[in-house]
Order: structure tokens, then sequence, then C-alpha cells
């Protein structure tokens, strides 16, 4: 009997090793088809969207809603397309994925956290100057809704996931973008004035100087101390320090890059749309040409990248530096951003 018994055991004890060993194969066969899967929807999700004509898209909306394209409708319709390629870009919105390839992805939602400071900022310009005639003017309640919406969480996966607060941010920029368009209800203004214009580029040029930084210490630079600058006794035949070297590490030069690259990509279009709204408020300042300019190095910022990886060569080495390159275009961009504000404060 007690023979019999442990003869019954070992067979059940085979039997169960016999199906999990075949299940386990399968389980393992499904799991490398899994990671396949992924290694190429995450190639092809990493390709950044391609810009588009401002100018074009907004004869088409305008014609698809049988408007007029006042002046604001070419910056509200980029602030829509903008938004909606954030959020509808191959792979979707990425930034708050958990599962892969998603989430092992970082150069995208760092592209996509470079477009969505631009798009924030000017909600905010749009909600708190270039809506109202002047400061104790009313807020427009759409915009008043827009802004908040983009400073949602960008990370927030559900309850209430970040698509579903920047999808809400959308719908009211359409609402802003129909009463501003409507004959009949002129209640929405978009007023193209030059301080307007100059408010929101202070704030501009602030970003674009962080950003040339943070890509300019690829390298590593010394930085000067505040102790040092401020010691007005020293001996000045004595050679002075240049403080402590700093540096982007390696882990984050290509996040920085990438979120240079999405802000690049945003301006661009932005850019467009400021020449078709404040068309005349830059020829009365003379200010086309520093726009144009600035277009032209964000054009340039958005060339193709060859190398399946962001190389770090030293300033003068051998490799390339693709964090140097763009922090030159950036440069040059600000430069002009500083020249258009020195125009538009002109009286």
């Amino acid at each position: 009997m007690l023979s019999r018994t442990k003869e019954y055991l070992q067979d059940r004890r085979d039997d169960v090793q016999d199906y999990a060993g075949g299940f386990g194969k399968w389980v393992l066969v499904l799991i490398v088809l899994y990671l396949l899967v992924s290694l190429v929807l995450g190639m092809i999700w990493s390709s950044e969207p391609d810009t588009f004509s401002v100018r074009e898209h907004t004869r088409t909306v305008a014609a698809e809603m049988n408007r007029e394209p006042v002046t604001g409708f070419a910056t509200t319709v980029t602030m829509i397309r903008i938004a909606e390629t954030l959020l509808d870009k191959q792979g979707g919105y990425l930034s708050n994925d958990i599962f892969p390839p998603g989430l092992w992805l970082d150069n995208m939602p760092a592209w996509e956290y470079g477009a969505l400071v631009q798009l924030r900022d000017l909600s905010r310009a749009m909600r708190k100057d270039i809506s109202r005639s002047q400061s104790q003017s009313a807020e427009d309640p759409d915009l008043v809704v827009v802004e908040p919406q983009f400073h949602f969480d960008s990370g927030s996966w559900a309850i209430p996931s970040t698509e579903t607060e920047y999808r809400r941010g959308i719908t009211a920029l359409y609402r802003y973008l129909d009463r501003l368009s409507n004959p009949t209800q002129p209640s929405a203004q978009f007023f193209a004035r030059a301080d307007n214009l100059n408010n929101w580029l202070a704030d501009l040029e602030t970003r674009l100087g962080s950003l040339s930084r943070l890509l300019g210490e690829s390298v590593g630079k010394a930085s000067v101390s505040e102790s040092l600058a401020s010691d007005v006794d020293q001996d000045p035949l004595t050679d002075t320090e240049n403080g402590e070297e700093i540096k982007t590490p390696w882990t984050q030069l290509d996040d920085a890059f990438y979120e240079a690259r999405g802000t690049a990509w945003a301006l661009l279009h932005i850019f467009r749309a400021i020449e078709v709204d404040f068309r005349k408020v830059l020829n009365d300042k003379n200010a086309s040409a520093s726009v144009r300019q600035v277009i032209i190095e964000l054009e340039g910022s958005q060339g193709a990248m060859w190398s399946p990886v962001i190389l770090n060569g030293s300033g003068f080495g051998v490799l390339a530096n693709h964090s140097l390159t763009m922090a030159a275009y950036l440069s040059r961009a600000n430069a002009a951003i500083i020249d258009l504000r020195e125009l538009l404060s002109q009286g």
C-alpha cells in the first residue's frame, strides 16, 4: 500500500513537471517575441515628428471652418497642432508610459517635455497678455482653462491621465479659436502688440539661455564661484582660480539634447505663426529680419540625425559633439531674439 502511494505521488509529480516544463517554454517564447516587438516599436516610436507649414495649415483649418484667418488665427491653430502632435504622433504620448517599450524610452519623453514647456509658456502669455487689452481687462474664459490644463503633471498615468487633461486644453483652444474667428460674436481678442510679444520673448530668452548652457556643459567647463567673483580685496596680480568644473553626466547627455530638439521644434512653428500674426508690428519696428533669422537658426537645429547615439566628442576632438552643435544653433537664435527685443522696445 505504501509503495503504491509513493508510485502514485511520483507519477503526479512527473506530470506536473512535464506540464510546467512545456508551459515554461511557451512563456519564454512569448517573452522573447514581446521583447522583439517592443524593440521594433521602440525604434519607430523614437522617430521625431516632421515639421509642417504653418501658413498652409492655417489656410486649411480656416477653409474647413469656413472662416477668415484673422489676426491670432495662425498662432492658435499652431498651438493646437503642437499639442495634438504630442498626443497623436507615432506611439502617442510616452512620458507617462508604465509598460515597455515606452517605459524604456527616454529620448522621446525628453523631446516631449521640451515642446511642452514652450506650449505652457505660450499659453500663459496668451492668457496673461496677448488676449487682454490692458492690465484691468478680464481674462478670456477659455484661455483660463487652457493654461492650467497644459500645466498638468506630464507623467500622470491614470485618474486622471495626462492625455485626458491635455485634450481638455485642446478643446478649450478650439472654443477660443471659434470665438476669435466668428465675425458675428467677436468675444475673443488677440492683441498683436509689441509689448505683448516682448513679454513672451523675455521669458523665452531665459529658457534658451539655460538650455544653451546645459548643452555647452557636455564637455565640461569651469564655473566662477560667487566667493571669487565678489572678492574685491584680492591682489590684482595674483592668479585667480577658475572654480569647479561643471559637466553634464554622460547618462543625461541624450536627454538634454532631445529636450533642446523638442524645444526648437515647437519654437520653429511658433515663430512661423508670429511672423504671420505680428506682421504689422514687425514691419513697423523693422524687426521682420530678426524673426526670419530666428527661424533660420531653428530650422538648422532640426537637421537629420545620422548617428544612432548622441556623440560627445571634446570641443576640438576627432568625434562630433551633437550637444555643442545644438547649443550653437540655440545661442544664435537667442542672439537674434535679443536683437528682436531691442527693436520692439524702441518707439
